[in-house]
Order: structure tokens, then sequence, then C-alpha cells
């Protein structure tokens, strides 16, 4: 994907402005000099400016994915950081968190650097997750302060849940010390062990054995307990079940430093999708049932869930044209994400267009304590684009991604991501025409 250099000014013409934050959803422009916003509104455009017309296309602050999967080091064969970030743009997200299971995990200080410096050629930026423990083997923590200060924004053994109370504890008290959340993957695995979808009927049916609920929900409930126990900050990375979403509540109610993400795939889909054994549809945790779905788009509405997190999770064929029982876990998020919540949540009247962009900008970059793009004067050029009534259907030979386990090749959906609009360069899947 090429990235382009923006003129000195540009004006971007028709465009809905959409920014929650400012309380603001109206059709004008934009007027963009340096990288900087100068105007918002009804812009007249002088000689010296370059106008884009958007024909109706929504801008609005640069969204942020809270969990996404680079690969990179170790398993460049499935992702790179630079196909991550072509991956990101495409899918309209301006930048993105990076989870530490690589190989080698991102344990040590030097890993971390070397991550970020990697993505600094291309205008998606890249926020490393650090590991919890080193090697991410639940037993010793690592050098948490000095992966903070080396540009580590959180901490997870995303993967594997932290099986040690005690080690978890640590961490959590650690996290007050960093001022960076422990990002909990609640899995546990004596309860886990050996399951390949959501245990119920359909697996029953399937024949495959099943990853029941209580193991996410007892997972849950211990880390909210030592959470609460150490006053530390705890981010619960993709929760999938009614039950551990009623633990999440019950503890921000208590007071509890405490907050969730859900995915788009356990959003639109159930257990239902597993039948005909498309690999692309087995993930931890497993897709559940429709009433923890349907409480899944509850809780993103009252912002007990305060990020929508893709999980992007990209494997080679050799990893999924494989049985079912063989498959790796996990599925591409980056380029649908978008869409998917806008066609299926706004459009369905389970979202309305403020709670969709809170939950992909403000929510997760409030988790991690980031700065929040916003659409005024003088704020700097971080910008999501997508059109809001484009149809198009999901081609897998035109991911940017260099995977293809998606579990939505062939739907069409309406509300296609353009790209995104970062300091003065543009990148995503349209060319930009000024």
């Amino acid at each position: 994907m090429e990235s382009y250099i923006l003129p000195d000014r540009l004006c971007l013409k028709n465009a809905r402005l959409i920014d929650p934050a400012l309380n603001l959803d109206q059709v004008g422009d934009l007027l963009l000099e340096r990288g900087i916003i100068t105007s918002v509104g009804s812009v007249s455009a002088s000689g010296n400016t370059l106008s884009w017309n958007l024909n109706g296309a929504i801008i609005c602050p640069g969204f942020f994915d809270l969990h996404v999967h680079l690969r990179e080091p170790g398993n460049e064969v499935a992702e790179t950081i630079r196909s991550g970030q072509e991956s990101a743009a495409a899918g309209g997200f301006t930048a993105v968190a990076a989870m530490p299971n690589t190989t080698p995990p991102l344990d040590q200080a030097g890993v971390v650097r070397w991550v970020i410096e990697q993505a600094s050629f291309f205008p998606v930026s890249v926020y490393p997750v650090a590991a919890i423990t080193r090697g991410r083997k639940g037993e010793e923590l690592t050098e948490m302060v000095e992966l903070r200060q080396s540009g580590a924004i959180a901490f997870s053994d995303d993967g594997s849940w932290v099986l040690s109370a005690e080690v978890m504890r640590r961490a959590l008290e650690y996290s007050l010390l960093v001022d960076a959340p422990i990002i909990s993957h609640a899995e546990e695995p004596t309860l886990s062990k050996g399951g390949q979808m959501h245990e119920g009927e359909m697996s029953t049916r399937l024949g495959l054995p099943g990853l029941p609920r209580i193991s996410e929900d007892v997972a849950t409930l211990r880390d909210l307990m030592l959470a609460e126990y150490t006053g530390g900050r705890l981010h619960l990375a993709h929760v999938s079940t009614s039950g551990a979403l009623a633990a999440l509540e019950a503890a921000q109610a208590r007071g509890v430093k405490v907050s969730g993400e859900a995915t788009p795939h356990h959003l639109v889909l159930t257990d239902g999708a597993v039948v005909g054994y498309d690999t692309s549809t087995k993930m931890k945790p497993p897709l559940r049932e429709a009433e923890d779905a349907s409480s899944l788009w509850k809780a993103i509405k009252s912002g007990v869930i305060a990020a929508i997190a893709t999980d992007h999770a990209p494997h080679t064929s050799e990893d999924k044209e494989v049985p079912y029982d063989e498959a790796s876990f996990g599925a591409l998020g980056l380029e649908t994400a978008v869409a998917l919540l806008w066609d299926h949540g706004v459009g369905k009247g389970l979202l309305d267009p403020f709670e969709m962009v809170r939950r992909f900008c403000h929510g997760p970059r409030a988790i991690v304590g980031l700065p929040i793009p916003a659409l005024k004067e003088g704020a700097p050029v971080e910008l999501t684009v997508f059109h809001p009534d484009e149809e198009w259907q999901v081609d897998k030979t035109r991911f940017y991604s260099k995977s293809v386990n998606s579990p939505f090749v062939g739907w069409k959906l309406t509300g296609r991501p353009w790209g995104i609009l970062k300091g003065q360069r543009w990148a995503g899947r349209v060319e930009p025409k000024f």
C-alpha cells in the first residue's frame, strides 16, 4: 500500500463530521494545513488550497484497535508489522496495540523498542503491549518499569491466563507503579483444555470438544477479585460470556478499576457459524450463543464495555486449512470491523454513530492513557474516513493482511472503510482525489 503526502493546504469537502466528544454530527468541510485542522464547518478554498470531495463519507477521530497480533518478530509468513499496518489503514485504524505473543515475546525492552522503530515508516502508530511474565510462562514478572519506559502501553500474557494468583496480584500492584493496565486473557486452562468450540448443544451436534463458558467466568471472577484487593488497573480482553459481563458490570459498580473490550466476531456471529467446520470460525474465546451476543451489544451501548477491539489474529493456510480440531485459533479483524459495526450495529439500531465512534476511538485510548484526536481547530490530524452508504463484498484476494483467515469472506456489507489521515499523510484502500 502506498501512503500519500498531503498538500500543505487541503480542504475535505462534503463530509459528514462526527465527534461525540464535541457533540458534533453535521455535514461540512475540514481545512487541513500541514498536519493541523485549521477550520471546521463551511470552508471556502483559496487559490492555493486543493480540495477533495468526499461525497458524504464520514470523517471522525482516528480509530484505535486495542488488540492486534502482528506476528513479527517470529512468524512473518503470517503477518509483518508493515502488512498489519496496511491492513489497519485499509480498515480505518490510525493506531493499533501490538500484543506480545511473538517469538521472541515482547518481554525485553530492546524488543519493544525494535517494534516501535519498525513501525515508524508508515502512518499507522503501533503501540507495543509487553508481556506480564518472562517468556509468557506465568512464573516471573518482567521488568515492567523498564518496559514501560521503553514504550509499552500495557501488559498482557495474551493467549495465556496468568495461572498463579500470586503472580497476577503482584502484576496488578505494579500496574499502579507503572500507570498502565494489566490485560487479562481470562481462560482457566484446566477447564478449557482440549476444547475446540463453545461447549453447548452445537458442539454436541458437531462432535467437537467444548470450551465451557465457566472457564472464562471463573478466570474473570478471580482477576476482578485481585484487582479489587490490590486497587490495580485491570482490562479484560475479548469478553464473550454473559457471566463475565455481569461480573464486570458489578465490579465497576463497586468502583473496581476495570474495563472490558468486545470483538466484532463475538457480536455478529454465534457458535452456529461453526456448522460446516470453517476453521476461520475457530477462535479463543470461542463464538458463544445468541444470548451472549445480545448481552455484549447491550454492554457496549451502556458503556460497560468501553472498547471494540478486533483481536486480529492472522494465520497461514498451513495453520488453517486442516481438520477443525488441528487448526490454530484466531481470525482476521482489522479490515472488516468498522463495516460490521456500522452495518450490524448502527444499521440495525443497536448503536448510534456516537456510541460506535466512542468504542472505536475514545474508549480504547482512555484505557491506556493515549491522547484522543478531535475534529476541532488546532487539533493534530488523526482521522478515520469511511463511507456509510457504500456497499461492498469482503474479498480475501483484496486483503492487505498476509493471511486470509476471515469468517466474513463473501459477506456483503454496507459501510466501507476508505482509509486514514495522519499528520500530513493519507493511507488506505481508496486513492485520494485532490
